[in-house]
């Protein structure tokens, strides 16, 4: 796990550095609720589907922006990583979860990100593909405990398309 995070997380600053601006991304295609991107060109592109939360909870709680990704980096670096980025820090005791039927993915927190633990990358993916529903439980540092809800329509077409853009 830590030479994973050691590889993994330069990788995710590098892409989560240039995600909060996908007014600047390259806008690819619509596919049902889920849109796909790309960012840089060349050997430096990043193709990325993306979801936002269709429901945040508890209501009463500032969320920010939620937003569920699968990335792929044309460099090879990494192929249909799936994360979450929300509006504010996660606590990295508690363990954020995707869930998708009875499927339980669990995942580490880095900052206002997450990400899928041990190598269960393809096996969300191929659950995100298939499902109809993502929900995501985290806590912040704040100790507030969220859920979200993202809709899987679409989820196949644009997480195929943002690979293939990045092969």
């Amino acid at each position: 796990m830590k030479l994973r995070l050691a590889l993994i997380l330069p990788l995710a600053a590098s892409l989560f550095a240039a995600i909060p601006a996908v007014a600047q991304s390259k806008a690819i295609g619509r596919f049902n609720d889920w849109r796909v991107y790309t960012q840089g060109e060349g050997r430096q592109m990043i193709c990325f589907a993306t979801v936002e939360a269709s429901d945040k909870a508890p209501k009463s709680t500032e969320h920010g922006e939620v937003v569920f990704y699968v990335t792929a980096w044309k460099s090879g670096a990494a192929s249909n990583q799936p994360s979450l980025r929300v509006g504010y820090n996660l606590r990295s005791d508690i363990a954020p979860a995707a869930v998708i039927g009875r499927e339980r993915f669990a995942m580490y927190a880095a900052g206002s990100e997450a990400f899928v633990k041990d190598n269960r990358d393809s096996a969300l993916v191929e659950a995100l593909k298939k499902g109809s529903e993502l929900r995501v439980e985290a806590a912040s540092v704040k100790d507030a405990r969220t859920a979200y809800h993202f809709s899987l329509k679409g989820s196949r077409e644009a997480i195929d398309k943002a690979r293939s853009l990045c092969k």
